[in-house]
């Protein structure tokens, strides 16, 4: 499942091919055709991202885009907004196809997004960082002259969601939830969530320690727990509480306010960084070997993900491992109490 960087790059890269357009709509599975009859021949705003969630905002055509660019806690505001919710969960994937000019986004190339549907494969990059699966194909070499204008390729697989402009194409396959919502029940979805790094919204900080010092739980499981933080997923979890020191299993109510406090500035901190790189490197410059450790190549990225049995790079003590509800959850005995 993708961590909250990758759904937040996502709506960057919506918005910056689709935001203004007014696009064609369709589910050539079948099973959206209700909701893409909804949105077909509307006008896309500035797609938003809270924690793992993705909001994509239509509104009429008529509605210029200038005049239309809201936020979502203005959503209430504008209940005439009609809104694609999309949850990826596992398996789901975007796949996008178009001219030379719609694939020019700098947002499509970074290394976690795996490329490659189709006859003209751009990069075959793989991020095992991440679970989120992007997609992009140049037009083919039949469509390559400027006087042949391009077309959309038939979809592959079980396309849920096809949004269509006549320079390009986002295929929505496989999502745990793909929806047409109003403003209202939009806001409904929100009300679940805890605070998001990624928006690190006034009060957000002091919101998130009072979540957690409820808590009698472990704090390994709170950090993931999305009503509490909205966006971290496992690796953020193992490598910002290696970062602050915190054992997985401490309860939330023994972890104290100025602890956690430093837990949400690393949280910020770290998945602001995957959102501008678009992958995950969390370890700290005093800590990064020098060279790749042989056998070891995940020590050049992080600290105690996937490092189990390994030496902790910064006291030696053995990297541990353990499951925590489902989860494999991976710390240092020796930094983290």
């Amino acid at each position: 499942m993708p961590e909250g960087h990758s759904v937040h790059r996502l709506a960057l890269v919506l918005t910056e091919l689709f935001a203004g357009e007014v696009v064609a709509a369709s589910s050539p599975q079948g099973r959206f055709s209700a909701g893409a009859e909804i949105l077909d021949g509307s006008r896309v705003l500035p797609s938003q991202a809270w924690g793992k969630h993705l909001f994509i905002p239509f509104v009429d055509a008529t509605v210029p885009h200038e005049a239309a660019a809201f936020t979502l806690e203005q959503i209430a505001e504008h209940p005439h907004i009609r809104w694609i919710h999309v949850h990826l969960g596992l398996y789901g994937r975007w796949v996008f196809n178009g001219d030379e000019s719609f694939l020019k986004s700098k947002l499509l190339g970074v290394p976690h997004i795996i490329i490659g549907e189709g006859d003209e494969i751009r990069s075959a990059i793989t991020d095992p960082s991440d679970d989120v699966q992007f997609g992009a194909r140049t037009r083919s070499t039949e469509a390559a002259s400027p006087s042949q204008p391009w077309q959309a390729p038939p979809p592959r697989g079980a396309v849920r969601l096809r949004i269509l402009t006549d320079r390009g194409a986002a295929d929505l396959s496989g999502p745990n939830q793909c929806e047409v919502k109003t403003g209202t029940e939009v806001n409904k979805v929100l009300e679940r969530l805890g605070p998001d790094p990624l928006r690190n919204a006034p009060g957000d900080r002091s919101l998130f320690i009072d979540l957690v010092r409820k808590r009698r739980s472990p704090i390994g499981g709170l950090v993931m727990d999305q009503s509490i933080a909205a966006g971290p997923g496992n690796i953020y979890r193992a490598e910002s509480l290696f970062r602050v020191g915190i054992h997985p299993y401490r309860p939330g109510s023994r972890v104290s306010r100025e602890r956690i406090g430093y837990l949400w500035d690393d949280l910020v901190e770290t998945m602001t960084n995957g959102l501008e790189t678009g992958t995950i490197q969390t370890i700290q410059n005093d800590l990064a070997p020098e060279l790749p450790i042989e056998g070891d190549p995940e020590a050049s990225r992080w600290a105690v993900y996937h490092r189990t049995g390994r030496p902790c790079l910064r006291c030696g003590v053995t990297v541990r491992e353990k499951l925590m509800q489902g989860r494999r959850l991976f710390w240092c005995p020796g930094c983290q109490h």
